[in-house]
């Protein structure tokens, strides 16, 4: 049977020895009264919620599945489903970084993310209801007229009512300037909504009385393209006079996807007919008001890259010490028993390492974006607020790309651990491998990541905020470089940001005179980036490390020799990504398309 263990330990290394979080929430007002203590006991009561409520769940959630009812359109969840969510919102978790205005508790989105990250190991599916949910919150609380929020927002923040977004439709996907949904004004200010969408996530189901979706469509006569595309409130019932959920609405489930993974959740194919809603923000300029959800559920479907990472590892290390099979290749490490535990294999040491030193870069990287995401909005200083902000613009297609690719690797990594027995439903792996796989594809594909990063938040400001993170690794790199001790982790640190700055020229100036040139090295220059950010971090948890090795605590070992292993065993597949993003567009567009 799976286990998971929350990782307290690491996480309030993230939190307090590596990023000092304190320090940095006592400058900003909105959360100076906060403390450690409160820090530490959110995240460890999130962490029992996700460990005793959510991981029970996950295996049977996945194998019952969603069902449909198509005479009633309606979606139930899995056996326990319901209850875990009315678990949920009496404990008040809905509402933890919520906006006091409406209900919230006002707490750090980084205590979102810590949690996020937890709710992923634990149940994936089950984490994306509250996940959408969180994510309409925000577009609403960004864009919504006063009248939107008032009546909205605190459904949402108790948990009363859930959110989704509807974006892609059967003829296109990320090529949103395609869609066909109509919206048609009415002579009450509201307007019919006709048209379909399809892989809506926590389209229907039973968990709430309400579900508010946010639908992106086009008004008469709009322009073309992305330019003409508005965003509207649909919801499932609409609204009486109270506030409650009223009238059955012209928004229906008319099926659910039959899938690889996250069975529990359930994926809905939605159709609207004259369906009342609600505009947000001005007419056509919908999808900037939707990319504030987009780009907030960018962000956690990395966590949830991160929190696969971390489950699959914890199930991996725990069978192989306790697995027996073959003998160490050096002196047995049980000479009285019949077979060593296979953890004493190179390559098996080789697959945990690899799925350590991910979860653990990860968690740092990704704490550390959510903390800059606290700063663009709290900190009171608005140069601060703006530098922040550009780096969660920035780091936003590495957290969902890289961490996602990772992922999904470390799962089947930690399968393979299992030998057959990891290919056999009970030991949970093979679910792990079939919920990380969609991590790569939705909320936009990993390429698309891939061209967002390297076409508009590189080439388009002329890598100014790459170098301005840049700046921050550079100087770490001067107050460290001269210390011996810090020599293995400085140098290819070092190393690897020269080279990644000449090779954004290089492609930037390929790409003046052929834009195949972006798409064609984009993939592997994001794989560059993302190791130069995980390198920079891992360099930074090994000077902790080596400061508080003297303590005899044997976390701090630990820590030096992941950091030792993923600067000797991961960074260099940096060498292969360069190359390969130099080799440009002509061997991938040389051969006609009829030949293929």
């Amino acid at each position: 049977m799976p286990r998971y263990t929350p990782p307290l330990r690491d996480q309030t290394f993230v939190l307090h020895e590596l990023l000092n979080v304190m320090d940095t929430y006592q400058a900003m007002p909105a959360h100076a009264s906060l403390d450690a203590d409160t820090i530490n006991q959110v995240v460890e009561a999130s962490g029992t919620f996700c460990a005793e409520v959510l991981f029970p769940l996950n295996q049977s959630g996945d194998q019952e599945g969603c069902h449909f009812d198509p005479a009633t359109h309606a979606v139930t969840t899995p056996k326990g489903f319901k209850a875990a969510w009315d678990s949920f919102c009496a404990a008040g978790w809905p509402s933890l970084h919520a906006d006091p205005q409406f209900g919230g508790q006002g707490l750090p989105a980084l205590l979102q993310n810590v949690f996020f990250e937890m709710q992923y190991s634990t149940n994936q599916a089950w984490a994306m209801y509250p996940g959408l949910t969180s994510g309409a919150y925000e577009c609403l609380h960004a864009h919504g007229t006063p009248e939107q929020k008032q009546l909205y927002l605190p459904k949402l923040v108790s948990g009363e009512w859930t959110g989704t977004m509807c974006l892609t439709e059967a003829h296109c996907g990320t090529d949103l300037g395609l869609i066909r949904t109509r919206a048609v004004p009415k002579d009450d200010g509201t307007y019919a909504l006709t048209g379909s969408k399809i892989f809506i996530s926590s389209g229907e189901h039973d968990l709430s009385k309400n579900i508010v979706h946010l639908v992106l469509a086009k008004l008469p006569g709009a322009p073309e393209g992305t330019k003409g595309i508005s965003l509207f409130l649909v919801p499932k019932f609409v609204p009486d006079a109270n506030g409650d959920a009223g009238e059955r609405n012209g928004i229906f489930c008319t099926g659910i996807e039959h899938k690889m993974g996250i069975h529990a959740n359930s994926t809905c194919q939605i159709t609207m007919e004259d369906a009342t809603g609600y505009l947000v923000a001005e007419p056509n300029k919908g999808l900037n008001a939707m990319f504030v959800m987009m780009n907030g559920a960018r962000l956690g479907v990395g966590m949830q890259g991160l929190g696969l990472t971390e489950v699959a590892y914890q199930n991996a290390a725990a069978y192989a010490k306790d697995r027996r099979q073959g003998r160490a290749l050096s002196e047995s490490a049980r000479a009285d028993q019949s077979a060593d535990p296979i953890i004493v294999h190179p390559d098996v040491r080789k697959m945990l390492l690899t799925a350590r030193a991910y979860a653990e870069g990860g968690r740092a990287f990704g704490y550390w974006v959510a903390l800059e995401y606290d700063k663009s909005l709290h900190h009171p200083d608005e140069s601060v607020r703006k530098t922040s902000s550009a780096l969660v613009g920035l780091m936003t297609p590495i957290v969902k790309a890289f961490m996602t690719d990772n992922g999904f690797q470390c799962a089947s990594t930690c399968l393979q651990v299992f030998g057959g027995h990891g290919y056999i439903r009970e030991w949970g792996m093979e679910q792990y491998v079939r919920d990380a796989r969609i991590n790569m594809i939705y909320e936009g594909t990993n390429t698309i990541q891939a061209l967002d990063l390297l076409g508009r938040k590189v080439l388009r400001d002329n890598g100014a905020t790459l170098r301005a993170f840049g700046e921050q690794v550079r100087a770490f790199v001067e107050e460290h470089g001269a210390d011996e001790a810090m020599n293995e982790f400085i140098t290819p640190l070092a190393d690897l940001g020269d080279k990644l700055t000449k090779l954004t020229m290089e492609i930037g100036m390929k790409a003046m005179q052929n834009p195949d040139e972006v798409g064609a090295a984009a993939v592997d220059y994001l794989r560059v980036v993302g190791h130069l950010v995980y390198a920079y971090f891992w360099a930074r948890m090994a000077r902790i490390a080596l400061d508080k090795e003297s303590t005899g605590d044997p976390f701090y070992r630990a820590k030096l020799a992941t950091a030792r292993f993923y600067f000797a065993r991961l960074l260099p597949e940096t060498a292969t990504h360069i190359r390969a993003a130099r080799s440009g567009a002509a061997v991938l567009t040389a051969l006609d398309a009829d030949l293929f």
